[in-house]
């Protein structure tokens, strides 16, 4: 699945990201309240009914949707804002232990003009007779920076770990600020005690999590994520991803049972944007354009990220009020 879109949080050394737990692990935890959760907002024993649908817009094109959940996702810009942000927290934490900490750049992020592209699949025409199923033709390549160059002493007041340190018995790892307040990281640099974690994991949840009732980051995310694979299971999608199919294999390219799985079962891997992709993508659009797929399977996912919404209001609520409280830091750091 392309999206939707998940923040960074696989590299200690992303300005955003928090080192543990890892992104597998928070999601089992998320989803499975999430999957109880949902259940409970309506249905019988076998679970909630199919949720009846508002517009079905007619082959809309993706960048125009707005899913209900879109309103919990940081813009571009205040990524970047809440990133160098972040990147202070640490620059002060850093001279705290006496090291004059200068971060890498942040890596440049396109604009984003249709954070929806690839939801339902390839979707634009324009895209497919341009680019096939190349989603990184005509884009610069996303480099990530070279880490800075540290002594042990800053590279343990950094990472939280100590010289020499592989993947040995981590240390504690509290939730939020608040609880690392009273968590002894067991390491001093400098007579000071490194913060658990190190700088970058405090400057993380110095932004993100600094009281012990702050909700996840990944929190509407994982609501997104699991909209998404309802829909997917919904008797309206499943009806229309059928009927794409059968465009498809009229069109000769038999066996293909998903929009997420073209390539791999056409043998496209290799050349995505090869002349022969480039005309299988081209099919691909049309026959989603022919029995509205997008139309409908966007509808789907909203009745589905609107049920979600509704069932963890007062959780999301909470979370746009320390969204805006995190916004209003970084204004201040920077």
């Amino acid at each position: 699945m392309d999206a939707p879109d998940v923040p960074d949080a696989t590299d200690a050394t992303d300005a955003r990201s928090p080192r543990r737990p890892s992104v597998p692990a928070l999601f089992a935890t998320l989803l499975a309240g999430l999957l109880t959760a949902g259940c409970s907002a309506g249905g019988g024993a076998d679970g909630p009914a199919e949720p009846a649908l508002g517009p079905v817009a007619v082959n809309p094109s993706t960048a125009t949707l707005a899913l209900p959940l879109d309103a919990y996702e940081d813009t571009d810009e205040e990524k970047s804002r809440l990133a160098a942000a972040q990147q202070r927290l640490a620059v002060d934490c850093m001279a705290r232990f006496g090291f004059a900490y200068a971060p890498p750049p942040a890596p440049a992020r396109p604009a984003r003009t249709d954070r929806h592209r690839h939801l339902f699949g390839l979707a634009d025409p324009a895209e497919a007779a341009a680019y096939g199923y190349d989603k990184d033709a005509g884009r610069p390549p996303r480099e990530r920076p070279a880490r800075p160059v540290l002594s042990d002493s800053a590279r343990t007041v950094l990472y939280g770990e100590r010289p020499g340190a592989q993947g040995g018995q981590p240390g504690p790892d509290p939730r939020s600020e608040e609880e690392a307040a009273t968590a002894d990281s067991g390491i001093t640099v400098g007579g000071r005690r490194v913060p658990a974690g190190g700088c970058l994991r405090e400057s993380y949840r110095k932004l993100y999590a600094p009281k012990k009732d702050s909700v996840d980051l990944l929190f509407a995310f994982g609501l997104a994520s699991e909209a998404h694979t309802r829909a997917q299971r919904d008797s309206r999608v499943v009806a229309v991803v059928a009927e794409w199919s059968a465009c498809m294999a009229r069109a000769g390219h038999r066996g293909v049972d998903s929009p997420y799985e073209v390539t791999a079962r056409l043998g496209l891997d290799a050349e995505p944007g090869g002349a022969k992709a480039v005309a299988v993508a081209v099919r691909d659009v049309a026959c989603k354009r022919e029995v509205n797929l997008v139309g409908v399977w966007a509808a789907v996912e909203a009745a589905y990220q609107q049920r979600l919404l509704e069932a963890q209001a007062e959780t999301l609520a909470a979370y746009r009020t320390q969204r805006t409280t995190r916004l209003r830091l970084a204004a201040t750091l920077l």
